[in-house]
């Protein structure tokens, strides 16, 4: 009996709630209501509290707010109530205005119990479920999922009433469920068909609830939260796998942007370039360079900054390519050792002249609005980000093999690659066909750093991360076969997401290169050979 006298005011505040918000009463003003705060009487306080809460005006939740904080005070001898602030400034509940004049000498704070903090939460969830605002309204649902509050009941049910979006009623429901599920009130039928609904959610909270189960819940109840955590684990499962693809997906796009330049430059030249790391360096500098000139210059830019980049970048790493290719590598052809050592004193030449130019600090590279945030898909997280990226990736790819296959460029460079001998007796001039390849390879290295400063620190050390596998990838795949390219990042960015849950991040990559070095025993020229000038050698 005590119990139910305790749990009246809510059902009774709930009431008044639903009948304001469904407009067949007209609630009782702030100015109406805030005296009884100031009557230092419990039963005075609650009349009070479910007055203003349901009055809805626009100062209800910040006057239950400084309640529910301890900051609602009141002048004994005006009976007058004040809001006080952090700086202890006092403020006009009904208005939110300050006081003007001096703050009364003895003023007492609003007490409270057990009975009104509940009333408390349950004013507060029905103000914020009331509002106005569809993602508000959401928010709170999804809240009061997760924190089980019983006390926000009659709120809930108030909410559900009104509400209009089936979305957001059907998380709402789901918070109705949820706290019936923890209340120790609730008959079993009423749990058992909150399990029901809250089983169609089917995410980590609802197991929780299940996990979380109260000791006292009957036989039944618990029988029925277990069937239905062991099937949300079951579907939990699946998506995680579906996660660890999408991953792999994202991983695998990454490799291919880092690796497809390489491919070009060691499939038509054979040459073991240990500086194409450093023109993703260059390109996600020249990332940093655009991004900085257009903060100082022109911000309503910013938006288009990658699209700005992305050109500058191909020209910068590519210059750069063309001029070691004619000043260091042409020099060193058939000297495959040599060209690893040449190369590899240039990416160190490179990275310290960056170093010097911009500072040892990793520096700062800001998404777009349009590359920002992330969205779900079940319970499926996808970051905008990685999204475009991959989307980017198969556009180079694809741009690239056009590229290869309908223009002059593409034509002699696939000649050089099957017979060099012979296109040079048809009048390919190979030496700047190797310079332009050169040139291309190393460009589009620059775009891919233009993508990677998307999702990676951009500093000196950058292309070092990538240049490993990036080998890796053009080796398994076949050297200068690009389609064999495509495959062979797709399949490391799976096989790496994978093992790492198992074998952690550091131990899968040793367990990738053992495969892959295993395989090309098997097949020395990779998934898929071209023939080429080191096949005829």
């Amino acid at each position: 009996m005590r119990a139910l006298r305790d749990f009246l005011p809510i059902v009774v505040a709930a009431f008044v709630l639903l009948t304001a918000a469904a407009g067949g009463a007209r609630a009782a003003s702030l100015a109406d209501a805030l005296p009884g705060f100031a009557q230092d009487s419990f039963p005075s306080t609650e009349a009070a509290l479910n007055n203003v809460a349901a009055s809805g005006g626009a100062q209800a939740a910040a006057i239950i707010r400084a309640l529910q904080d301890g900051n609602l005070v009141f002048d004994p001898a005006t009976k007058t109530v004040f809001i006080k602030t952090a700086d202890g400034s006092l403020l006009d509940p009904a208005t939110g205005k300050p006081i003007t004049g001096a703050p009364p000498a003895e003023a007492k704070t609003v007490r409270l119990n057990n009975k009104i903090r509940g009333l408390i939460d349950a004013a507060m969830g029905a103000l914020t479920l009331l509002s106005p605002d569809p993602a508000t309204r959401l928010s709170a649902a999804d809240a009061v999922v997760k924190s089980r509050q019983v006390s926000a009941l009659p709120a809930l049910k108030a909410a559900i009433a009104k509400e209009t979006d089936p979305g957001i009623k059907r998380v709402m429901m789901q918070a109705e469920a949820s706290a019936t599920l923890a209340d120790p009130k609730a008959i079993e039928a009423d749990q058992v068909a909150a399990i029901t609904v809250i089983r169609d959610r089917g995410d980590q909270d609802a197991l929780a609830l299940f996990t979380d189960l109260a000791a006292n819940a009957s036989p039944a109840v618990r029988a029925s939260a277990a069937s239905a955590a062991s099937s949300i684990k079951g579907e939990l499962a699946i998506w995680d796998n579906v996660q660890n693809l999408w991953y792999s997906l994202s991983l695998g796009s990454v490799l291919l942007l880092a690796a497809i330049g390489l491919a070009i430059t060691f499939g038509v030249m054979g040459v073991i370039n240990m500086a194409h790391g450093e023109m993703v360096m260059l390109g996600a500098y020249t990332t940093f360079v655009v991004q900085e000139t257009i903060r100082e210059n022109a911000p309503w830019l910013f938006d288009w900054s990658l699209a700005i980049a992305l050109p500058l970048a191909f020209l910068v790493s590519g210059a750069v390519g063309v001029v070691i290719e004619r000043g260091i590598i042409r020099f060193l052809y058939g000297r495959p050792l040599e060209t690893l050592l040449a190369t590899w004193g240039v990416s160190l030449i490179l990275q310290q002249a960056v170093r010097t130019i911009f500072g040892p600090n990793n520096r700062e590279v800001g998404n777009p609005s349009w590359m920002s945030g992330a969205f779900n898909f079940g319970n499926l997280t996808i970051t905008n980000n990685r999204m475009w990226i991959i989307a980017f990736a198969i556009a180079v790819f694809a741009l690239l093999l056009l590229v290869l296959r309908f223009t002059r460029f593409g034509l002699q460079m696939r000649a050089v690659t099957q017979n060099r001998a012979m296109a040079s007796a048809m009048g390919i001039r190979t030496p700047w066909v190797d310079a332009l390849t050169f040139g291309l390879g190393s460009g589009i290295a620059g775009i891919a750093g233009v993508a990677l400063s998307q999702i990676d620190n951009v500093s000196t050390n950058l292309g070092q991360s990538y240049i490993i596998d990036s080998f890796m990838v053009v080796v398994f795949g076949g050297v200068g076969n690009l389609w064999g390219t495509l495959i062979a990042a797709l399949s490391l960015g799976v096989a790496n997401k994978f093992l790492e849950p198992f074998a952690g991040a550091v131990l899968g990559k040793i367990v990738v290169l053992v495969f892959i070095i295993l395989f090309i025993q098997k097949r020395p020229r990779g998934l898929f050979a071209l023939k080429g000038r080191a096949v005829e050698a």
